[in-house]
């Protein structure tokens, strides 16, 4: 079947035609998760038992594929329809973290060729590398929408359509602000939005001023300060910020990988060091900016170089156990998984773990 784009997929909601199959898939998880929502609202009549109806299943989980086939084969319960979502899926190029396997292909084939009449089987995938197999069988029989990130020139336009959603107004220089303190992360511009507005009322303009004053430089927080935070070895402050940036709507996976980027820079710095490489070849080496270059050497200096090694066996682990929802799944796993990581991380930089 042919892919849809965002807009398509909208319109055709709108006009309440709904596919008995979906794949969707990209790195714009904010959107994705926008548009499962909105296929499941679109997916029920007024007055459906929502509850009896509506199943989700993580391939991470054993036989999640064949336990939500045959879910979506069942029929309805007091309600006009079932939906079905399949979420963690990934088909990546070299079959080392596929969730995904090639033996579910027989048994997903024969469904997707002759899917339940009353059932709406949503795939959301975080990978699906176009050049396997496995990956052109759903392609073949579903509704296929990317999620692209979007692009530095498409964020002001996209913010200002949320406030015009709202029956708010944001001037020019305001928008312009707000993309550059906050950046491309759609969580957290929404949850901007939805605080700018409720603090421009009743004018319900929103101003230059009035971000400058109400929102955190997000992008400035969260380069460095989590991860100077650990190195001071301070748990209860490094929580404290790790919460800050969790509230204004980071992802737990995007801050694990910008740790791992600034635990490798940090051990490159203190190899140098050690080396006794001048500071200015330092600061060039790791393309650092010159206001940022005394907070991070003066981190590498107190840290030792044998604990900095040991954080990257400690955040691989983090990672093998977000991804497979080892230590609970969804996003209240992913934080508490997040949370410990710091906890144990600031705990070995003073020598307690």
């Amino acid at each position: 079947m042919p892919d849809l784009t965002r807009e398509e997929l909208w319109r055709q909601l709108k006009q309440n035609l709904v596919a008995p199959v979906y794949v969707l898939f990209g790195a714009e998880s904010y959107l994705r998760d926008r548009a499962v929502g909105q296929i499941i609202e679109h997916s029920f009549a007024e007055g459906d038992l929502r509850d009896f109806n509506l199943d989700e299943f993580s391939l991470n989980d054993k036989d999640a594929m064949e336990n939500a086939i045959a879910a979506a084969q069942q029929l309805p319960m007091m309600s006009s329809g079932r939906v079905v979502k399949v979420a963690d899926v990934r088909v990546t190029a070299t079959a080392a973290r596929d969730t995904l396997k090639e033996e579910c292909e027989e048994m997903l084939g024969k469904y997707l060729g002759d899917p339940a009449p009353s059932t709406v089987l949503i795939i959301v995938a975080d990978e699906l590398n176009g050049n396997r197999k496995i990956t052109k069988l759903p392609k073949k029989y579903a509704l296929t929408i990317e999620f692209k990130k979007l692009e530095d020139s498409e964020l002001p336009q996209w913010v200002r359509k949320q406030f015009d959603e709202q029956g708010f107004r944001i001037d020019d220089l305001a928008n312009r602000r707000l993309v550059e303190l906050v950046g491309s992360d759609l969580r957290r511009l929404t949850n901007e939005v939805a605080k700018l507005c409720a603090a421009s009322l009743p004018s319900k303009v929103v101003t230059f001023d009035l971000v400058e004053g109400l929102v955190p430089n997000t992008n400035q927080i969260d380069n460095f300060a989590l991860t100077k935070a650990i190195v001071s070895g301070n748990g209860k402050y490094a929580l404290g910020v790790l919460k800050k940036i969790l509230d204004d709507g980071a992802e737990p996976i995007a801050l694990l990988g910008l740790l791992s980027y600034n635990f490798r820079r940090l051990l490159m710095a203190k190899e140098m060091m050690l080396r006794g490489d001048d500071r200015r070849d330092i600061a060039n080496i790791l393309k650092m900016r010159y206001r940022e270059q005394e907070d991070f050497l003066a981190a590498a200096r107190r840290a030792d170089r044998m604990t900095l090694l040991k954080m990257f066996d400690r955040l691989a682990r983090s990672d093998v156990a977000m991804k497979t929802s080892l230590g609970g799944g969804g996003d209240q796993g992913t934080r508490m998984q997040i949370e410990m990581l710091v906890c144990e991380m600031s705990a070995a930089m003073t020598g307690r773990n």
